[in-house]
């Protein structure tokens, strides 16, 4: 049966509108993006079955597109809608750092790196530029590499933070296939991006790991 048929009170949208967005399951919430259904399924229906077939949130929006191949009738049509939610969710996080002082330890540093970095297939250096009230300027991912290596170019680093006349900095990477424990080389790189963001006066706040769900903080591990 089509969500059209069901009672108004039943049907996700008007429900979301009177209860509120809390009050809706997860594949309800799902439905209302994809809007449509497939052949002898309604959206919800279709919301069930991703939320039953990837079992969390988390790898519903780490899977990549032959994840939902596996889904039958779901094609990229319905791939790209999921993806949209994560890049509004992405970007809903980069205004709000915007608006307000940015803590290496803050909620939204944290949340907005995992959704940026924990789907990544390839290795890949953020960096976050931020002014001297703490507000981040703009984050850029400086620096792409494969499944196991990344080169890192401090001048580069250097000539992009003096660019954005920025104060201080965080840095990010992921580790596509492996855990969130930082390696002897990522320890020496980081080692080197502060000695040279020392000379010219910017401070270095953090350095993220991003495998998976987790995340590694060098700053609260005592190591910046």
């Amino acid at each position: 049966m089509a969500i059209t048929d069901w009672p108004e009170a039943e049907r996700p949208r008007e429900r979301l509108l009177k209860e509120g967005a809390r009050g809706l399951s997860n594949a309800e919430l799902l439905a209302i993006f994809l809007r449509t259904g497939v052949r002898g399924k309604s959206a919800v229906d279709l919301g069930r079955d991703i939320m039953k077939h990837f079992g969390s949130l988390q790898a519903l929006f780490s899977a990549n597109l032959g994840d939902f191949g596996k889904l039958g009738g779901i094609g990229a049509a319905k791939f790209v809608q999921i993806r949209a939610i994560l890049e509004l969710a992405k970007r809903l996080l980069e205004e709000e750092m915007k608006a307000g002082v940015v803590l290496a330890s803050s909620r939204a540093v944290r949340e907005y790196l995992l959704l940026d970095l924990r789907t990544q297939e390839h290795e890949s250096f953020v960096v976050l530029f931020l002014d001297m009230k703490g507000t981040l300027i703009e984050s850029r991912e400086l620096f792409r590499g494969t499944l196991s290596k990344a080169d890192i170019y401090p001048r580069e680093v250097v000539k992009m933070a003096l660019g954005k006349n920025a104060a201080s900095v965080i840095f990010a990477h992921n580790h596509p296939s492996g855990t969130a424990v930082p390696s002897p080389a990522d320890h020496m790189l980081t080692q080197t991006l502060k000695e040279v963001l020392d000379v010219v006066d910017i401070r270095v706040l953090d350095h993220f790991i991003v495998a998976g769900a987790d995340i590694f903080s060098f700053a609260d591990h005592g190591l910046i």
